[in-house]
């Protein structure tokens, strides 16, 4: 049964590293949680170092622009990785093909035009309409804000007999912007896998993402982790895979499963929807504070 805490200070100090998601932990899209920011503020005081890990199919450069705007002080964090990053080693390295149909919006233009060091002399990756593509990188919907999975199916349907695969930049399904809930790359990917298509994916809840944070930090597999999010197919389902400890934030994606109150998890909800959904992370809170 997982143990519902009140504040990450109760358990920070076993830790050394923080896996912490952003969306639905750290901001809602638009603005910062305050108490999360001090939260993670007072885990570094306290020796710890915090790994910003997101599923946002851009760049880190480009995450860290917008926390920036958003208002997020720098030492609430030591690094920011993204599943951009990740995508775009396998993008480069030529994994569907070097002709590409991009499903996304212009913010994610980064993902192309902003070359890792280690790939400057690899063939150039160009853009293409589908009909002249080798394969796919979904970095999300066309129109976040009206567009659901089924507006793909007719083109997605074409791309699946031609056998094209696609790269999903951002696993996450949905999340939310503000009040509004927005379909993410991991929906339309599922989708196309659904209509019998062929996807891989690259940030939470699969290995690349986790191997580079590794990677970067000089973390070994004895390392002290603790991973922190909100989403159960993504968070939680990963810290799993990775065999690191989590802490589920309710308060995120399924909020309203818990109670009405959001800061304080209903115990028994809380258990029965852990279990239909055959989770259990070590720690829960109700948001990140």
């Amino acid at each position: 049964m997982t143990c519902i805490i009140d504040r990450l200070a109760r358990i920070g100090p076993h830790y050394e590293v923080l896996f912490c998601d952003l969306w639905g932990c750290l901001h809602n899209g638009k603005h910062p949680y305050p108490a999360a920011v001090a939260a993670l503020q007072g885990f570094r005081r306290g020796g710890g170092r915090v790994v910003l890990m997101t599923n946002a199919p851009r760049p880190n450069q480009y995450v860290i622009a917008q926390l920036d705007r958003m208002g997020v002080p720098r030492d609430a964090w030591d690094m920011v990785i993204s599943s951009g990053d990740a995508t775009q080693d396998a993008m480069f390295a030529g994994a569907v093909g070097r002709r590409v149909w991009h499903l996304g919006t212009p913010k994610d233009d980064g993902f192309f035009t902003d070359i890792p060091p280690e790939w400057t002399d690899a063939p150039p990756i160009t853009r293409v309409p589908l009909d002249e593509a080798e394969g796919i990188i979904a970095t999300g919907p066309f129109d976040e804000s009206t567009e659901a999975p089924e507006d793909y199916r007719a083109r997605f349907l074409l791309a699946r007999e031609r056998g094209l695969r696609m790269l999903c930049a951002n696993p996450d399904v949905v999340v939310d912007m503000g009040e509004t809930r927005i379909y993410c790359a991991g929906a339309l990917a599922e989708f196309y896998e659904d209509l019998g298509g062929e996807a891989f994916y690259f940030g939470k809840p699969h290995p690349p993402i986790y191997d580079r944070a590794r990677r970067l930090l000089g973390l070994d597999k004895k390392a002290r982790v603790l991973a922190v999010g909100d989403g159960i197919r993504t968070d939680v389902l990963g810290a799993a895979q990775e065999g690191i400890d989590c802490l589920f934030v309710t308060g995120g994606l399924a909020a309203e499963a818990f109670g009405p109150d959001v800061e304080n998890p209903d115990s028994e909800l809380l258990r029965e929807w852990l279990a239909e959904h055959q989770a259990s992370p070590a720690y829960s809170i109700g948001r990140l504070r």
